[in-house]
């Protein structure tokens, strides 16, 4: 199925200058120091609006709080003058939740970083949309149902969200093609027993309102989640999904069905022994301004750089405290125990590669 986007590997090979800096520096602290992250996600808010069944940030509880507006403009100018090449705003919370987003995506553009926005899609408005749109490199929207009522169960919402999210789909697509924007607007869900039959509804209710794109998803156990209805689900037994979902595919609807996510889940063994994308090519900020080195650690000290609402990026991106889990992760972390199929999975195997290569690489 398509992989357009490169959703189920990695992106870091488009960066050769940046892995290369790495490859030159990353094992003496004086250089490790000044290789910032080339993505980051922040959390804007931590309040949330529905109440997913899988969620895998429930440990943290919905607070409501949000990051200040003027400190988080001034981290972000920032981040872009340090190299950081993009932001997703999404995190513990529903980011559209957060009511100056518009402008802080408008900032986003003016300082040369790309955006882009992981939502449920429900808070979105004719009011809002607009500069979602307008700023985003893309958009996906989580959509864990293709009927009503399987949606209102796992996301424990009504009903009625679902049609008000199909109809903010409408929105945001009339008004990317209606100005010409370059939007990508996609849908994603996590595949489930509880949805497993309702997938390909999903996926013509999309395709059908010009949607780009529908990403079949697996799940992974959090490390501290207090959900786990899900553990140790197996998805040999969708199979059939795959092949059916490919039918409705075309080159303007996409189908990323992440089967090689899928087939990682049953590895015995992690295919390299250290975790080397962290403290390196990206980084997470909670929606208290704690700025972590890896989001599958949120509350963990041992991960938590230090506060941007207290110190500014820089100052701890270059920091003691960075210094201490650059050391913490080179030499102490059990990645056995670490999250499995973790975002930088990837992105670690290609590191690793590249360190250890075979002995035929010059073979090219």
């Amino acid at each position: 199925m398509s992989n357009t986007f490169s959703i189920d590997t990695h992106k870091l090979s488009q960066h050769p200058k940046r892995v290369s800096e790495w490859l030159d520096g990353h094992k003496d602290w004086n250089d490790a120091k000044k290789i910032y992250p080339i993505y980051m996600e922040i959390s804007p808010v931590g309040a949330c609006n529905h109440r997913c069944t899988f969620c895998s940030v429930d440990y943290i509880g919905y607070k409501t709080r949000y990051l200040p507006f003027e400190p988080l403009l001034k981290n972000i100018s920032e981040m872009a003058k340090n190299g950081v090449k993009s932001l997703m705003f999404a995190g513990e919370g529903e980011p559209a939740l957060y009511k100056k987003l518009p402008e802080v995506l408008d900032h986003c553009s003016s300082v040369g970083i790309d955006s882009s926005l992981t939502t449920n899609m429900v808070p979105f408005t004719k009011k809002n949309v607009e500069s979602f749109v307008r700023n985003c490199k893309w958009i996906k929207t989580s959509i864990n149902a293709g009927s009503a009522e399987a949606y209102g169960k796992i996301h424990q919402t009504k009903e009625k969200d679902f049609y008000r999210v199909l109809d903010n789909f409408s929105l945001s697509v009339d008004i990317r093609n209606r100005d010409k924007y370059e939007c990508t607007i996609g849908g994603q869900i996590l595949l489930l027993p509880d949805n497993a039959e309702t997938v390909v509804d999903l996926a013509n209710e999309l395709k059908n309102r010009g949607v780009d794109y529908l990403v079949v998803k697996p799940y992974t156990q959090s490390l501290y989640g207090n959900s786990t209805i899900y553990k140790g689900l197996k998805y040999d037994q969708f199979d059939s999904l795959e092949h059916e979902l490919k039918k409705i595919e075309t080159s303007e609807f996409r189908i990323i069905y992440r089967k090689n996510a899928m087939q990682k889940l049953h590895e015995k063994d992690r295919a390299y022994p250290v975790c080397n994308a962290t403290p390196f090519f990206w980084a997470y900020v909670m929606a208290n301004g704690d700025l972590y080195a890896c989001s599958a650690y949120l509350q963990d000290e041992r991960f938590c750089i230090g506060n941007i609402n207290e110190t500014s990026f820089q100052q701890l991106w270059e920091g003691n405290k960075r210094k201490e889990i650059f050391e913490f992760v080179a030499k102490e972390l059990d990645i056995s125990k670490c999250r499995v199929n973790c975002r930088m999975d990837s992105v670690n195997r290609y590191l690793w590669s590249l360190e250890n290569p075979d002995s035929h690489v010059n073979f090219i």
